[in-house]
């Protein structure tokens, strides 16, 4: 068992963690896990969901949102770069249904983007087979 005070006290790291940069459960799991008391994490993690810190459906669409506003992704990349912060892949499933009309709009747009930036560089048969390779639907 633990203390108010080691909870709090571990509870403020956990949190300073989180409001530096969002992160999903799975990172903060990781982060912690080894380094603090397995109960003590856990209780830390559902007090910080309760408490709203820590909600995964929110962290997927804020990180897809930041994505879309910086970069050149398929959704297929999209997909990967969200199940490698260890999300729920029925989570990332989906959010990437019930948006499947904006992510595709996304899409093209980046895939006319790319191609406009390779297009001086490469051949048109080498840009759709980099986009192919990329996950994108030509």
């Amino acid at each position: 068992m633990y203390t108010i005070e080691e909870f709090d006290k571990e509870k403020t790291k956990v949190l300073k963690y989180i409001l530096y940069k969002k992160r999903s459960e799975a990172e903060i799991r990781k982060k912690f896990s080894g380094i603090m008391d397995e109960n003590l994490l856990e209780d830390i993690i559902e007090y910080l969901k309760e408490a709203g810190y820590i909600n995964d459906k929110e962290f997927i669409e804020k990180t897809v949102n930041n994505i879309i506003a910086l970069k050149n992704l398929s959704i297929k990349e999209i997909k990967y770069k969200l199940m490698s912060k260890g999300l729920d892949k029925n989570d990332i499933e989906d959010y990437i249904s019930e948006n499947r009309e904006k992510l595709e709009e996304y899409e093209k747009k980046s895939a006319e983007n790319i191609t406009n930036k390779k297009s001086s560089s490469m051949e048109p048969d080498e840009i759709k087979q980099y986009l192919l390779k990329k996950g994108f639907k030509i």
